[in-house]
């Protein structure tokens, strides 16, 4: 049998490089923690047929703003648009950003319009932006946070699992199929209860899954509702006076040493 030629030998030799040089080109092109420049920053806030890009640009903004950067300013007016974008991804970082200013009177009228986003993950974070202004408009989803979550079938079906009670899911976890149709979670949180059985018929708008409160956003809530709480919120923050998380019980005792140390509503 003949050797291989030099040419097959480069060929399979360039094959092999491309096959990690690409994925490797695609993580560095998404990955959000590669510092951007001004000039970058401004383009890839304009390519939203590219989202992962606009919203790098979007994460790299708030940090900066976190920062104190006020040159960052000059991206207000952009961070405003993307608000209100298709994408609910896109949204949602826009209403961590605008939090980072809490002295900027635009975009707290931008969160007020985002306080009521189909995204539950959206709202979340207008809540939490708006208590950074002093406004309790979020108050509702700020408890929310606080309380289990219940993923609901889309429809008349066969359920079937993904998942068992002790997993823990991200937003966009595939958790179940009723039928063919998927279920993914929306918000994050360990599963606490699968109400019903494998394969058992669901109806739509029953609940399937259960999810307890994600410790990270409840934590933010508690934060947040230092700020704006009242002594309605005091149920849900008293329950994590008790967390066996000493962060979440330290903030649930100073929330609740705010509210009601505050006058009655």
């Amino acid at each position: 049998m003949a050797a291989p030629s030099r040419r097959v030998y480069i060929f399979v030799t360039l094959f092999a490089f491309a096959l990690v040089l690409l994925p490797f080109l695609f993580w560095y092109d998404t990955w959000f923690g590669r510092r951007l420049n001004d000039e970058q920053i401004e383009k890839y806030l304009n390519e939203t047929n590219r989202p992962r890009r606009a919203q790098q640009a979007l994460a790299q903004i708030g940090e900066r703003m976190a920062r104190g950067d006020a040159g960052a300013r000059r991206w207000y007016p952009r961070v405003i648009e993307l608000a209100g974008h298709a994408s609910p991804e896109m949204r949602n970082t826009a209403a961590w950003i605008m939090g980072q200013d809490p002295k900027h009177e635009p975009f707290h009228a931008a969160l007020g319009k985002l306080i009521s986003d189909s995204s539950p993950m959206v709202r979340r974070n207008a809540a939490l932006a708006l208590a950074a202004f002093g406004d309790a408009a979020g108050r509702a989803e700020l408890r929310a946070m606080l309380r289990p979550h219940e993923l609901k079938a889309p429809r008349d079906g066969l359920v079937n699992y993904r998942l068992k009670p002790g997993d823990y899911v991200n937003p966009g976890t595939l958790v179940a199929r009723v039928d063919k149709v998927e279920v993914r979670s929306e918000v994050p949180g360990e599963v606490r209860s699968l109400p019903r059985p494998e394969g058992a018929r669901v109806t739509a708008g029953g609940t399937i899954v259960e999810l307890g409160a994600d410790e990270s956003h409840a934590w933010e809530s508690l934060r947040a509702l230092y700020l704006v709480g009242t002594r309605e919120d005091l149920d849900d923050v008293r329950r994590f006076a008790r967390s066996p998380d000493d962060r979440l019980r330290r903030q649930a005792s100073l929330t609740i040493a705010r509210i009601e140390g505050t006058k009655k509503d």
